[in-house]
């Protein structure tokens, strides 16, 4: 049971660190679009694109991915081969600042969809002030005899920190 329990944990670990670092290539992404293409065009240096998309856990130890379900291993793999088609794109492209932006931005969508995935199946990352956003959403009880604060009709499903 120990055991079991601590290869759990592990496995929540594992999922974090994926999801954190999944998180901060897209946010990087998204904040210097613009500014690294503008950057690429101007000094000619791919640095700012390859940059941009590095991952910061790129060297997970198998020995830690074989805690995740056999579901989970196919999401992430799934999202970083789609990081890997920009990455070698931003690597080996001899497109004009302008084409290669347009592909850029085929390759993001397809990119965000996988990323969209792994945050379903792995879950967000942990912040870093450690609570967890969850969704809460009231459920009506059918055979209920009164009518409680539940069963009335409930607001629209808000986002609340647990």
């Amino acid at each position: 049971m120990a055991r079991r329990k601590k290869a759990e944990e592990m496995a929540t670990r594992v999922r974090n660190l994926l999801a954190m670092d999944a998180a901060g290539i897209m946010r990087r992404l998204e904040a210097r679009r613009d500014e690294m293409f503008a950057l690429f065009s101007r000094l000619r240096s791919r640095e700012p694109l390859l940059g941009t998309i590095s991952s910061r856990y790129a060297t997970g130890a198998f020995e830690h991915l074989i805690h995740l379900s056999e579901q989970e291993q196919a999401v992430v793999d799934h999202f970083y081969e789609r990081l890997d088609e920009l990455r070698w794109y931003f690597t080996y492209t001899e497109d004009m600042p302008g084409t290669a932006q347009q592909i850029f931005s085929k390759l993001h969508k397809r990119l965000e969809e996988s990323y969209r995935v792994l945050v379903v199946t792995l879950g967000p990352p942990v912040p870093p002030d450690g609570a967890r956003v969850v969704d809460v959403q009231a459920v009506r009880h059918e055979g209920a005899s009164s009518e409680t604060a539940l069963d009335r009709p409930a607001a629209p499903t808000r986002r609340r920190r647990a």
